[in-house]
């Protein structure tokens, strides 16, 4: 991965990427993050855990390609996996949840979907769903990717790091606007 950010998300050294970026952010921030991670099976956190210093940041993270591994581990609920299948924004939600919880983390972020060839749960190909969970609010977000299984793939731990890197900015603009001391949460 290890793709240089775009010029409008560099705020440091020139050509930082943008998991270097969120391990510097989380860093300053004193928050820690876990992942819950399906279709990409560990690539978010092991992208992140190519930046030195991302152990301060990364506490840990969950594969659950298997539905039973996301009830068991994560604490998606089974009726909910039974009602809409795997590749769900509510189960990408619950699963970020659990990976927080599972891996007492400040931020938990979930990547479940159909990377292919085939389709999944009724969803087509390319069908993403991305959770960001925080002790405020836990959302997901629903993604059309193109591509081979190896580019949706890569193209989910892309939005993924984004996604984070975003909250992040927000999160640490809030805190200097209201003069607050991010390790206090």
């Amino acid at each position: 991965m290890n793709q240089p950010v775009k010029p409008e998300r560099q705020d440091g050294g020139q050509g930082e990427t943008l998991e270097a970026v969120l391990v510097r952010r989380a860093a300053t921030a004193h928050l820690t993050l876990a992942t819950a991670e399906s279709l990409t099976a560990g690539l978010i956190a092991a992208t992140i855990a190519n930046v030195p210093g991302s152990s301060a940041v990364l506490t840990g993270g969950v594969i659950s390609y298997a539905s039973t591994v996301k009830a068991a581990l994560l604490g998606v609920p089974q009726d909910l996996l039974d009602r809409v299948g795997s590749v769900d924004a509510a189960v990408a939600r619950s699963m970020a949840d659990g990976a927080r919880s599972a891996c007492a983390a400040n931020i938990g972020v979930s990547a479940t979907g159909v990377a292919g060839p085939e389709p999944h749960d009724g969803k087509p190909v390319g069908t993403v769903f991305i959770g960001i969970a925080t002790p405020k609010k836990t959302t997901a977000r629903e993604f059309n990717f193109s591509g081979d299984r190896h580019q949706i793939r890569e193209q989910s731990v892309q939005v993924a790091l984004e996604l984070v890197v975003d909250f992040l900015k927000d999160q640490l603009s809030a805190d200097q606007k209201a003069g607050t001391n991010p390790g206090d949460r």
